[in-house]
């Protein structure tokens, strides 16, 4: 039966609804914008579903909810929260109760997109100027104006202006979202852990429970591998059982089918049963994500899912950047071993625990890895060093902490049982196989145990190439283990190292004079100089002590160029005082003749001091000379275009060529006081020193002999033609001030 609802506050007019129908209508179909109705009148209630019930607004039908009080509707909001539209009654169990109700809709439940629109059929209780000034109302109405028709304009206004406001929260929410997903992703580190990253966050933000996994044109990081295969690099628990293996070997081809497409086109496909997701990066390597569900988007979720790729493609630059780096930093690239970075790292995390009980630490030296690095090039050589790593992997990978350390240098670190020098040079007994060739090689190594070593890494590090140092020393092929007294005497050179720079540029280190003379008559030649060091406590350091330890640290091309240039301005000095035919022997090292400014500081000695060339004569080692003869006779060439004249030292102590001794642009060799000391020793084993003044005299050189100390050495040189000598039998090395003083006496 049909009735009508007719008051003096109400000229809105609506025929009643059937029960059934109203129930129908409270009811919540999929897909309905759902409008909430508080009204103490039931009436009110029917009127309005029945003048909406029928009407579709954006292609959605209207489902409602009805509450008849204030009370009542606090209640049920506090479960609901997808609805578009409330009309709410303002006067209901008190005056203000529809106004105290918008206050706890937007403040208290923060229900900030619902649209509410205010009805009242007695505007005197809240004027419409002040409701709208102060309450966060859409509309406002009084149900004598609002007819049918109203209604449902009011009704279409505020639906649309819902589902805008919906729009821009689901973005604002999205967005939120994929700041949260890529501030999450951004902590993960490894290319492994950001992929399952991934793969969370992409569940999450789609609000999905499903399964997939990432697929990359590039292997594990670990692998050490630039393959161009497509590997899963990260799963869910579905695809566990594919992790790190190759695309390839997936069961299913139509889920291969779409992730190869996806990177051929490199974009997102979307089909009904699944999706794959493309990531650009800068380093181009390809980088997709398989979901095992079809994703139906709109074009709001499509733009949000671009934005959420974009920012993995970012981090993922930034992840592969790291890993590249973290490569960098503690592995070797050519041999794909851990680097003395990375082995600093695990010998510190061993030393702190029960590890370094029966732990050794090795290194492992190529025998004359240079040699053959310069004979058959340096792609040979890597091809070598490689295939050496393999073999230390296959024997001592599973159970050792391997590492590159140096050029040649391989390290070891384990249980003392593996890391023992029977087991590592057995590895080199067979040979190893290069370019297809067969390379014998031997090794030297240096140990150190670690069951009693209170240092850190880095000392234990040192102390082993200590051990290796000594072992090549001894013998190449075998092996040395580091003790505490090699410590004590490596330490104690640096000290000396360091107490020698500070005497040095102290102006501690002086020369002395050493005559050169006649002995035929008397004459006094010349002189060589000779570098001295007293420290301050009137202690003499030898010269055999602090010149090696100077050409180690490099110091030597300092102090040989400060000797130069002191010697050559106390030639000038003594040429000043009239002996104008004395000439300056002044020693070169190694280091200071290979120093590519060499020749150039010698010019400039000459140029400030103003000495005569042809009264210097610079000494080279016989070692020296046979180094590098190449160098050598260019570098002697240029010396002697300048009128300086040179001399061998130490000759025949080292292993001379007689075809290189015949190239070389020299003027004089000097006899090693060793073999002046055999004649002192018995008269019929001069036969070296006889030898070498033959052979002198042969090449048309001049010959010197040092270290003459008695009459006798000096009777039997002259007997050999040898007529040049040095030594205690005419005079000790002497200060400048006494050099003058005992040439004035001659």
């Amino acid at each position: 039966m049909n009735s009508t609802i007719h008051s003096s506050e109400d000229d809105l007019v609506f025929l009643d609804e059937p029960d059934s129908d109203e129930t129908a209508a409270t009811s919540r179909p999929a897909q309905t914008w759902r409008i909430m109705i508080i009204d103490d009148d039931p009436d009110v209630h029917s009127a309005t579903t029945f003048a909406l019930g029928s009407l579709e607004i954006q292609h959605r039908a209207l489902s409602f909810l009805h509450a008849y009080s204030a009370a009542e509707a606090r209640d049920i909001l506090k479960n609901e929260t997808d609805i578009a539209i409330i009309l709410l009654d303002v006067v209901m169990e008190q005056e203000d109760a529809g106004l105290q109700l918008v206050s706890h809709i937007r403040k208290t439940l923060n229900l900030t997109d619902v649209r509410i629109i205010l009805r009242t059929g007695q505007p005197g209780y809240a004027p419409e100027i002040d409701a709208i000034r102060d309450y966060d109302i859409n509309d406002y109405k009084t149900k004598s104006e609002l007819t049918r028709t109203k209604l449902y304009t009011a009704v279409t206004s505020a639906i649309r202006s819902y589902e805008q406001i919906c729009a821009i929260s689901a973005s604002r929410r999205g967005l939120e979202m994929i700041i949260h997903a890529s501030t999450e992703l951004m902590a993960l580190q490894g290319l492994q852990n950001f992929a399952a990253g991934v793969l969370v966050q992409i569940a999450g933000l789609l609000g999905l429970n499903t399964e997939g996994f990432v697929c990359a044109r590039q292997v594990p990081v670990e692998l050490q591998d630039d393959s161009d295969d497509l590997y899963i690099i990260a799963t869910t628990n579905m695809y566990l059982g594919s992790l790190n293996k190759p695309l390839e070997q997936l069961s299913s081809h139509a889920t291969g089918d779409i992730v190869k497409r996806s990177l051929e086109a490199r974009q997102s496909i979307f089909e009904a049963e699944s999706t794959a997701l493309y990531f650009n990066n800068v380093a181009q390597k390809d980088f997709t994500l398989y979901l095992n569900t079809g994703l139906h988007l709109n074009e709001m979720d499509k733009r949000l899912l671009g934005v959420f790729c974009g920012n993995v493609s970012v981090g993922l630059d930034n992840v592969m950047l790291t890993s590249r780096l973290h490569n960098y930093a503690f592995y070797d690239p050519l041999t794909g071993l851990a680097n003395r970075l990375k082995l600093l790292q695990t010998l510190n995390e061993t030393l702190l625990t029960s590890l370094k009980n029966h732990s050794s630490l090795s290194l492992i030296d190529i025998d004359h890895f240079a040699e053959t690095n310069d004979a058959l090039g340096h792609q040979f050589g890597d091809q070598l060093l490689s295939s050496v790593a393999q073999r230390l992997v296959a024997n001592f990978g599973e159970h050792c902490q391997l590492a590159r350390v140096g050029s040649d240098t391989f390290a070891l670190l384990g249980d003392e049982t593996l890391v023992c020098p029977d087991k590592i040079l057995a590895l080199f007994n067979s040979p190893f196989d290069v370019d297809q060739q067969d390379v014998q090689l031997s090794a030297t190594i240096g140990l150190i145990k670690l069951d009693d070593y209170d240092s850190d890494g880095s000392e234990a590090l040192k102390d082993t190439n200590i051990a290796l140092k000594r072992a090549k020393m001894n013998r190449r092929g075998g092996y040395e283990y580091f003790t505490r007294n090699m410590g004590v005497e490596i330490r104690e050179r640096v000290l000396l190292m360091h107490a020698l720079r500070a005497a040095f540029e102290q102006k501690k280190l002086f020369l002395v004079f050493q005559p050169q003379i006649d002995m035929r008559d008397g004459r006094v030649l010349g002189a060589e100089a000779l570098l001295r060091w007293k420290t301050d406590e009137g202690k003499f350091i030898p010269p055999d002590q602090f010149i090696p330890i100077a050409e180690y640290s490099g110091l030597i091309v300092d102090i040989g160029e400060w000797v130069l240039r002191t010697a050559c301005l106390e030639l000038v000095h003594l040429r000043s005082l009239g002996y104008t035919n004395f000439q300056m022997a002044i020693n070169v090292s190694q280091a200071q003749f290979s120093h590519p400014l060499f020749m150039q500081s010698l010019n400039k000695a000459l140029a400030d001091t103003q000495v005569p060339p042809k009264y210097v004569e610079l000494e080279i080692t016989e070692s020296m000379a046979m180094k590098d003869p190449e160098l050598l006779i260019k570098t002697l060439h240029q010396i002697k275009q300048l009128g300086m004249s040179i001399s061998i030292d130490d000759f025949g102590t080292g292993f001379s060529s007689l075809s290189h001794l015949q190239k070389l642009d020299v003027d004089k060799l000097k006899i090693d006081r060793a073999f002046v000391n055999e004649i002192q020793k018995n008269p019929n084993e001069g036969s070296i020193a006889k030898m070498i003044v033959q052979l002198g005299k042969n090449l048309g050189l001049s010959i010197i002999a040092e270290g003459v100390e008695s009459e006798m050495q000096a009777n039997t040189l002259l007997s050999y033609d040898c007529h040049i000598a040095q030594g205690y039998l005419y005079s000790k090395p002497l200060t400048r001030d006494d050099l003058h003083a005992w040439l004035a006496s001659r």
